[in-house]
């Protein structure tokens, strides 16, 4: 059999990295365009980043996402968490089947049928005790936490099957309770796998269009719905440099969350090597 080259495969490699990033980078380009026209190259300039904090639908849109964003997340995060530890921890519990698919249903379910099928709920429960009296910020929120903690529960699951018991077992033969067990010694070890979670769980939150546009109401338009709302008129400059914008705040975001995961990595690595030597 013969071997690939070397060229080849950095060929590949690079064709793939350009056809990811490209259109990211001439978007950004395209933002500093004076030309009202997408296609034609004006000069360049900040006009359209100074529309689009001159627009207030925009800020508002990006406010509301922002914050649904984070409060689905942070519970999300809490709730997976909370299931990771019973699928990994809990052994054959009665019901591990059912809990098991429910939790990963809402990653192979289609995002129409829970938009539509958390609409039916939302407006149902609005008949029978009045709750929620109108569809807006807490119902987008409580639709997002529904499928983002699914998959905080799977990073997390995956965290704990792969993770090595000996420290947890230590602790509880050394007089510890399994709460405090769990709060000094399980969480500090998953906590990469729990910011991984929630980075994802804001980015899903962030991003979602179908399930928002089921359970929004009037005045409660979030960034993506205003988005797909102006980009069925034509892509615009102020839409670039509103993705420019938000491709910046995810980068940081990212980098941040890597930095601390590697920073943690380095100190679990070098608590081990001390502990190896003595």
């Amino acid at each position: 059999m013969k071997k690939a080259y070397p060229g080849f495969l950095i060929s590949v490699l690079c064709f793939g990295y350009a056809f990811l990033y490209v259109p990211i980078v001439l978007l950004i380009v395209n933002s500093f365009n004076d030309s009202r026209i997408v296609s034609v190259w004006g000069g360049f300039s900040f006009r359209w980043y100074a529309n689009l904090f001159e627009n207030q639908q925009i800020i508002d849109a990006a406010l509301l996402s922002l914050r649904i964003a984070f409060i689905s997340a942070t519970f999300a995060t809490l709730m997976g968490t909370l299931a990771g530890l019973a699928l990994t921890r809990m052994g054959r519990f009665k019901g591990r089947v059912l809990f098991t698919g429910m939790i990963a249903a809402p990653l192979a379910m289609p995002e129409v049928i829970t938009g539509l099928s958390l609409l039916l709920l939302f407006v149902s429960l609005q008949d029978f005790i009045g709750w929620p009296a109108n569809r807006g910020a807490m119902t987008i929120t409580i639709g997002h936490i529904t499928f983002s903690m699914a998959y905080v529960a799977v990073i997390v699951q995956s965290r704990l099957s792969s993770m090595d018991q000996s420290l947890e077992e230590a602790a509880m033969d050394l007089g510890g309770r399994p709460f405090r067990v769990t709060l000094d010694i399980t969480l500090p070890l998953i906590a990469p796998a729990m910011l991984s979670g929630w980075l994802l769980a804001f980015t899903l939150s962030l991003d979602d269009l179908v399930i928002a546009s089921f359970v929004s109401g009037p005045g409660s338009s979030t960034l993506p719905m205003w988005i797909f709302s102006k980009i069925r008129l034509g892509v615009t400059p102020d839409i670039n440099a509103l993705a420019s914008i938000i491709i910046l705040i995810v980068s940081i975001g990212v980098g941040v969350a890597g930095w601390l995961i590697l920073k943690q990595e380095k100190q679990r690595r070098t608590e081990s090597q001390l502990k190896l030597s003595e």
